[in-house]
């Protein structure tokens, strides 16, 4: 397709507003599922790293537990 204008381009033949609504919908939901991924990763990064230490704790107490 090709357009005589930048302004014949931005109005996509009449269809404008179906056009541009439709990136901006697919644009807006491409952000929002990377921002809940990244989201995501680091919270399950925190919580491993918090199952670790709590493991290691619970190994340090039971050998305290084992000189007594």
């Amino acid at each position: 397709m090709h357009f005589e204008s930048i302004s014949e381009f931005f109005a996509m033949g009449g269809y404008a507003g179906y056009v541009w609504s439709a990136y901006g919908i697919s644009a807006l939901s491409m952000l929002i599922l990377l921002w809940r991924s990244l989201s995501r990763s680091r919270r399950l990064a925190a919580e491993i790293k918090n199952k670790v230490a709590r493991e290691q704790r619970i190994k340090a107490a039971e050998k305290l537990e084992n000189t007594l």
